[in-house]
């Protein structure tokens, strides 16, 4: 029976929370398109007949190479400010309370949009004109989505489709792998146990116990990989800055039957005996050690039956002692054969990881021409804002990759690798360490003062190691882009027509890591997060619900400001002495916030500019007054999408300017110069990255917005209606 639902009563029928799950749907015309499924390039073939350049956005980055981009101009620097908003949809209650930090970016096929949303990840699907609500579904999962590592609504969901079904595959709050019918929103009987494949089944501790299904550490918040017929999920855990043992749960990436669920194979991020890379854990340190698992996006090569997984650090993030060793597949890009989940090629970016320089971006499958030779590369945007580019057939870097020495540190029982990976090219496009070069200098006073703070770390270049924080000194390294900075989860975009990398950066995420040890009967890790003379904090990182964007007790109406942001490994920031603010203003100066454009061809940066609006805390400072201070840019991780003319961002926080009130923009770029062609007015910070699509003619972004006070919204923007003019009029286009 048709129905189409308003969303209004939409929010009543998300309140029915007795039943195990629900459904609402709508049938309808059908929205296949018939294609061969024969053989492995026409299992393939949807990826082809649903893609950018047909204007829809079918995964995540767009494609499974993960470019971020879409051959559409419609929208273009021309007429980018007369965007009006298209549609708009609220999240509030799609869950027990409104989320505060919506990352999801939707996809669209076939006209309808499917994406995620809400504190109870539900998964919506929307008329991709109007952004009407045609049916939902969510998952009640009780113990399981209170204990999940990683909540909220996550950051999307994959398609899949023969000709004849199509599916809507993601993975719950509780780690469960979730398959739909894209036109009902009911789950698929056939997949699995009744549409459902238990994730947590087969994830362990040590040498094999398996977890509880109810509180084990497991979970996931980026999207399952849909390649052909071949769905490929990755695994999280709690942040790993005071985690209570640093026996975790291991790492896992595992690939399942699209169409039944069956697993097809497990790759170990942290090798089993037999395994290549298992003697990188001396001491056996491999069977008492987890993490180590892949939460970002995973992309592939499916005419080279290729996958590549970007792996992040083990337990703990800046504590290695119990854990001796390079640590092999830690922080490491590591290319395995779709069909066997076979490790083909990897390359360790940090020898045993003590900095949480997570691999966290999706790797970017580039052809490219070098030297006058053509290179199927893949390219890894990173925190620690170099790119990383290799043949992705073979691993070989494509310039070279020096090993070169870094300092050691002192930590008690620490293991210090003697050297580490620099790329000669492409050069660092984001600050990777604080030199007096780097400070504040507004003033000769708020310099001077910068340079008495730092007094009370422990100062270095790139690879600074952790300290033991000490009340007379030092409180701890000081490093930047070590836990935030760099190019983060959202990732960087591709051209392939100028064969030219994107990649935001936030450039100003300082990052004091000081060690402490625990509270007696707390972890069994020696040395956790801390700062001597200040009262131990328990951090577990953005995923976790005491630390998630949204308070645990209900939030009060009249909140002027944003909740408390995740706790992170640093002593207090101050206003005058002592911390990583100066006077309530960052440490170092401007640009706080960049977007680059890196040529692949030639390894070099093309251009570089400071993106978003100077915040108000620096605009409006007294000791600031009546100066003239250039745009600053906005230090945050925001995501971008790449059209054939653009690169589209929005501000990654809100300000109060002469020229909008207190929101934040949406900006397009001029992809050849950088110049900042046109902004449009969103109400709230972008929190996810945007997309970009066509239907029935009109071009449309969708970006996800909330943070602060206000709660997620996806809003969709287009250019406004224009009547049919006369045959022989003139046009823009």
């Amino acid at each position: 029976m048709s129905r189409k639902l308003s969303r209004s009563v939409a929010s009543l029928v998300l309140l029915i929370v007795g039943l195990a799950w629900m459904t609402v749907g709508v049938s309808g015309q059908s929205r296949t398109k018939k294609i061969s499924a024969s053989g492995q390039t026409a299992k393939n073939d949807w990826m082809s007949v649903h893609s950018t350049r047909n204007g829809e956005w079918p995964t995540y980055t767009g494609d499974i190479a993960g470019t971020r981009y879409s051959p559409q101009d419609q929208i273009n620097a021309a007429n980018f400010n007369q965007l009006e908003v298209a549609w708009r949809f609220k999240t509030d209650n799609l869950g027990t309370r409104p989320e505060y930090k919506l990352e999801g970016t939707p996809l669209m096929v076939n006209g309808m949009i499917y994406a995620t949303a809400g504190t109870r990840r539900s998964v919506i699907a929307l008329r991709a004109d109007t952004g009407e609500l045609v049916w939902v579904h969510a998952e009640f999962e009780g113990q399981r989505a209170i204990h999940a590592p990683r909540q909220l609504s996550g950051r999307g969901l994959s398609y899949w489709t023969d000709g004849k079904q199509e599916r809507v595959i993601y993975v719950t709050t509780g780690y469960r792998l979730i398959s739909l019918d894209a036109k009902t929103g009911t789950r698929v009987p056939s997949f699995g146990k009744d549409g459902v494949v238990d994730l947590k089944v087969g994830a362990v501790y040590g040498t094999g116990q398996q977890i509880d299904l109810e509180t084990g550490d497991a979970g996931l918040h980026s999207t399952p990989l849909v390649v052909g017929d071949v769905v490929i999920v990755g695994m999280a855990m709690k942040e790993g800055m005071t985690v209570k043992t640093h026996n975790n749960v291991k790492g896992q990436v595992r690939a399942f039957d699209v169409r039944t669920g069956k697993q097809l194979w497990a790759f170990h991020p942290i090798p089993r005996p037999g395994e290549f890379g298992n003697d990188t854990w001396l001491n056996n340190s491999w069977a008492i050690n987890g993490n180590t698992g892949v939460w970002t996006q995973i992309t592939a090569d499916a005419e080279l039956g290729l996958v590549y997984l970007a792996v992040e650090t083990p337990s703990s993030d800046f504590y290695g002692g119990h854990r001796p060793g390079d640590n092999l597949f830690a922080e490491s890009l590591v290319c395995v054969d779709l069909k066997t989940g076979k490790r083909k090629w990897h390359f360790q970016v940090v020898h045993h990881p003590i900095w949480d320089y997570d691999l966290s971006s999706a790797p970017i499958l580039a052809d490219i021409n070098v030297d006058g030779k053509a290179i199927k590369a893949v390219a890894m945007p990173s925190k620690q804002g170099w790119v990383y580019v290799f043949d992705r057939v073979t691993g070989k870097p494509v310039w070279p990759i020096e090993e070169r020495p870094v300092p050691k540190g002192d930590v008690p029982g620490e293991w210090y690798a003697p050297t580490q990976p620099f790329p000669t090219k492409p050069p660092a496009y984001a600050r990777q360490a604080v030199t007096e070069d780097d400070l504040i200098d507004f003033t000769p006073e708020l310099r001077g003062q910068a340079l008495k703070n730092i007094e009370r770390y422990r100062n270095g270049p790139i690879f600074n190691p952790p300290v033991v924080s000490k009340v007379e000194g030092p409180l701890a390294a000081l490093t930047i882009a070590t836990l935030n900075g760099g190019t983060n989860w959202p990732g960087g975009g591709y051209d392939p027509e100028t064969r030219t990398v994107y990649a935001p950066a936030s450039n100003a995420s300082i990052s004091p890591l000081g060690l402490v040890e625990p509270p007696e009967g707390f972890s069994d890790i020696k040395y956790v997060a801390g700062t001597a003379g200040q009262p131990f904090r328990v951090r577990e990182g953005p995923g976790f619900g005491s630390a998630a964007d949204f308070p645990q007790e209900p939030r009060r109406r009249t909140a002027p400001s944003a909740p408390a942001a995740p706790a992170a490994a640093t002593p207090p920031a101050t206003g005058g002495g002592g911390g990583t603010l100066v006077q309530g203003l960052p440490i170092v100066k401007p640009p706080y916030g960049t977007l680059s454009a890196i040529n692949l061809d030639k390894g070099e940066i093309t251009w570089q500019v400071p993106h978003g609006d100077t915040p108000d805390v620096v605009r409006n400072h007294p000791l600031l007054k009546g100066m003239n201070i250039p745009k600053t840019g906005q230090n945050g991780a925001v995501g971008l999408v790449v059209t054939k003319t653009l690169v589209i961002m929005g501000d990654p926080q809100v300000t109060t300017t002469t020229d909008h009130p207190r929101g934040a923009m949406l900006r397009a770029y001029d992809k050849a110069t950088g110049k900042e062609v046109g902004a449009i007015y969103m109400p709230a910070q972008q929190s996810g990255s945007p997309m970009t699509y066509i239907y029935k003619g009109k071009q449309y972004i969708v970006v996800a917005i909330s943070g602060g006070a206000y709660s997620g919204e996806y809003i969709a923007f287009s250019l406004p209606t224009v009547e049919e003019r006369p045959a022989n009029s003139s046009r823009q286009r």
